[in-house]
């Protein structure tokens, strides 16, 4: 199984408009963060985990032909807001596109893309079809088999999602003791690091250690990441062996 990280910036992305800091002027391309989201390729498929409104960018970026589903961890818009560029995979491909959703989502979605739920629609609108999705049980997408974990963005319940030993966290800053079962034994974690500074609903840097800690995992890549957290090469060299920042286009095997 291959993860492509398509966007590993926080709401705002790097850079951030209108800053002026180092990391935001810096020249380095690994400190150029789109919004977050990955794709999941197994069995000659890929999966997209959040589109949010880089979505048509990163497709175009990863020279992406076709995608089987896209998996939602939550609405808010840095998460949704590119849901429409579906479209292109719907000309090309001549069929809906599948949209793994909770309830707080499926509502999101109807609310920013009423256009494409009307019984008379406009001709070239999104062809999409809702799966409904919920923490309590697993579904399978293609031959795998993956585990919603409810964790919590402050009062917001997001989905994390474990495929085999791999797991995607994202917009999180709490996890209950009955969702940290469902990561025992991943071997490859992603989670959210924000910045160094407290976060009222985003792990620090050092809370993501050490949860990452706590749930045992070999390697861990960092993703949503503010420019206040520094720059990349920089960052780097203070992070313990096994853990690192992931960055746009970067591909690991897991």
């Amino acid at each position: 199984m291959k993860v492509t990280f398509l966007g590993t910036g926080t709401s705002q992305g790097v850079p951030v408009i209108a800053c002026s800091c180092g990391v935001c002027k810096s020249l380095d391309i690994k400190d150029q963060r789109l919004r977050s989201s990955v794709m999941i390729s197994y069995g000659g498929r890929n999966y997209i985990i959040d589109s949010g409104p880089d979505f048509r960018q990163q497709m175009l970026r990863a020279k992406v032909q076709n995608i089987e589903a896209i998996v939602y961890t939550h609405e808010h818009k840095d998460h949704i807001a590119g849901m429409d560029d579906v479209r292109a995979f719907n000309f090309k491909h001549q069929k809906n596109m599948p949209l793994y959703v909770s309830d707080l989502v499926e509502k999101a979605l109807k609310r920013e893309f009423p256009y494409c739920f009307s019984e008379n629609k406009y001709p070239g609108v999104p062809e999409i079809v809702l799966k409904n999705i919920q923490a309590a049980s697993s579904f399978f997408l293609g031959e795998k088999e993956w585990i919603p974990i409810e964790v919590m963005h402050y009062k917001l319940p997001v989905l994390a999602f474990r495929i085999d030993d791999f797991a995607y966290i994202t917009d999180a800053n709490y996890i209950s003791e009955k969702e940290l079962k469902k990561l025992k034994g991943v071997k490859t974690l992603v989670i959210n690091a924000l910045r160094r500074e407290e976060h009222i609903s985003h792990f620090t840097l050092n809370q993501a250690i050490e949860k990452s800690r706590e749930i045992g995992a070999e390697r861990v890549y960092f993703t949503h990441i503010s420019h206040l957290l520094g720059k990349h090469n920089e960052v780097l060299k203070e992070l313990p062996e096994g853990f690192t920042l992931a960055y746009d286009g970067l591909e690991i095997s897991v």
